[in-house]
């Protein structure tokens, strides 16, 4: 996608819909026509249990995959043709970070203005030391990422998305292996997006917290099927065995 504009101002979340999409593999059902829309600017959340189709939407929305039925829409434009992928900035977050370890911090973060040369030197290293101040890291720059906590490394996956000013940001389970209070700064930083950008995010994850910490509206997804999507409160409040299991599963201790 075109990356080339580094001005917030211009930055506006995209609309996203999801329509009727089936895929199968090995001649079993994964996803059993999903469908769901994001609203320009939304903190979407996709949720549920381990198994139940979340990978693999997620790899059909960065076309990773190619449905067997159904359609993605950016805007109201059909995704995967040159045409829209040129038009919209789209970025992902990924569940380990996936930092390059040969690379500083900084290396890392601007890696793809480097490689593309979209900016001079000089530009892209301000453009670096912008987006790591974003996510609450400006002193970490000439650090290795074998330097970094956990935490810190999303954080820093954040800002290398941030790099191409993205209008629609995808998040893997962004608070995979974290302890609760780096979780929570992910958390933080999503929202804080929203606040800045008006960028429109869209998360999967199967992290209760921080679902209904950050949330818009939630999409359930059980065995390929979105079974419900709502708000919060909404979403706590659907009546469905499955889902009530899956919101409320606790370790149960014997006196």
């Amino acid at each position: 996608m075109n990356p080339t504009n580094t001005n917030n101002s211009n930055t506006a979340g995209v609309g996203l819909v999801v329509r009727g999409l089936r895929k199968q593999f090995n001649g079993q059902d994964v996803l059993k026509g999903v469908d769901f829309e994001v609203q320009p600017g939304e903190i979407f959340v996709i949720m549920g249990p381990s198994g139940s189709g979340k990978s693999v939407l997620l790899k059909h929305l960065i076309g990773l995959e190619d449905p067997d039925e159904g359609e993605i829409l950016i805007n109201g434009e059909k995704a995967g043709t040159p045409e829209v992928a040129a038009k919209y900035r789209m970025a992902l977050v990924f569940q380990s970070g996936a930092l390059l370890n040969s690379l500083t911090v900084g290396e890392n973060v601007g890696l793809y203005l480097t490689e593309h040369r979209l900016k001079s030197r000089a530009e892209i290293e301000t453009i670096v030391r912008e987006k790591l101040e974003d996510v609450g890291l400006k002193d970490v720059v000439d650090k290795m990422p074998s330097d970094l906590s956990g935490g810190m490394k999303k954080r820093v996956a954040i800002a290398r998305a941030l790099v191409i000013e993205p209008q629609l940001i995808l998040y893997d389970e962004p608070t995979s292996e974290l302890d609760p209070l780096s979780s929570v700064v992910i958390g933080e930083e999503i929202l804080g997006l929203k606040q800045r950008t008006h960028v429109t995010s869209l998360v999967v994850s199967h992290d209760r917290e921080l679902a209904f910490g950050v949330a818009d509206r939630i999409a359930v997804i059980v065995d390929g099927v979105i079974v419900t999507v709502g708000t919060p409160d909404e979403v706590k409040r659907f009546n469905d065995p499955l889902v009530q299991k899956f919101l409320h599963a606790d370790f149960k201790r014997e006196p």
